[in-house]
């Protein structure tokens, strides 16, 4: 199996916004060795590749597992979005793959009594959302507050914090949290 591995780092490129001037410069690379290297005139040695992926940054592994189709999907319906927990709390994420991407989205839903787990959750970054349905206990650090419909969040992830269902309905959120980490 052919891997355009031109192909795959002009999407990549464009996907993050830069410039072959911009990749070259991060890489320590000449502009024209990213030129060539997307128009398939020279097949870079793993090495070469490497440092041109290390400008970006993303794993070599990741340079080729992942889609970075430039048919970047903008719109979604409900059966597109990528569950990546149901049971139950149910996590649908917007988008699949969210390699090198800001911020990641989410449509929760806490069935009466889910809670996150008695141990706090931490990790780097924000986190903000918006309860459309139900009651939901938000513990961050030690401030505890019950949101209903309309009411919202936010804090900054690295403090200690917990979600659980309160009430014998189902709990919906629609959160953010960047950079993406769940």
């Amino acid at each position: 199996m052919d891997i355009d591995i031109g192909s795959r780092l002009r999407a990549l490129r464009a996907q993050h916004g830069l410039s072959q001037r911009e990749l070259a410069k991060r890489a320590g690379v000449t502009n024209g060795t990213i030129s060539m290297i997307e128009q398939n005139r020279i097949s870079p040695s793993v090495g070469s590749l490497k440092k041109v992926l290390d400008g970006i940054p993303i794993a070599m592994s990741e340079f080729f597992a992942s889609d970075f189709s430039t048919n970047r999907k903008i719109f979604f319906a409900e059966k597109d979005l990528t569950t990546i927990s149901d049971g139950k709390i149910q996590y649908k994420q917007v988008g699949r793959d969210l390699t090198g991407k800001a911020l990641q989205v989410l449509h929760e839903t806490y069935h009466p009594g889910a809670d996150t787990g008695r141990n706090m959750l931490t990790h780097h970054g924000e986190e903000s959302g918006v309860v459309v349905k139900g009651k939901l206990e938000v513990t961050v650090g030690a401030e505890i507050k019950v949101l209903k419909a309309g009411d919202a969040f936010y804090f900054e992830s690295h403090q200690p914090h917990r979600f659980r269902c309160i009430g014998d309905e189902d709990a919906v959120v629609v959160s953010a949290c960047t950079p993406p980490s769940f």
